[in-house]
């Protein structure tokens, strides 16, 4: 099973096992990783699930689609590196995968 690490913005780390076919956001959620709320439940419709993908990981993912671009729109202090958890499938491939949560999401 793929290890994810969570990253909250004063440092505390959590890596926690993630089933391959779940998101970066149920990962979250299911294990009740601070900073990432889901108040959609992963409909892509809000953006607080928005994390920052390590830059190691950033060329590993899928690209972001227009409908994230478009919810991403709604986060504060947006980076390149953003990303909607809930946009991020989880594979054997991301095994070790590290996000940080924003400050503005605690």
């Amino acid at each position: 099973m793929p290890k994810i690490t969570y990253i909250e913005n004063n440092g505390t780390t959590r890596t926690v096992d993630v089933p391959a076919g779940w998101t970066v956001m149920e990962g979250a959620v299911k294990n009740r990783v601070p900073g990432i709320d889901a108040d959609c439940g992963g409909a892509c419709a809000c953006a607080t699930c928005h994390v920052y993908v390590d830059p190691e990981w950033v060329a590993k993912l899928s690209p972001r689609q227009d409908m994230e671009d478009q919810m991403l729109d709604f986060a504060q202090n947006l980076k390149s590196n953003s990303r909607l958890s809930c946009q991020i499938k989880v594979t054997p491939a991301l095994d070790g995968l590290v996000v940080r949560t924003p400050k503005t999401q605690h």
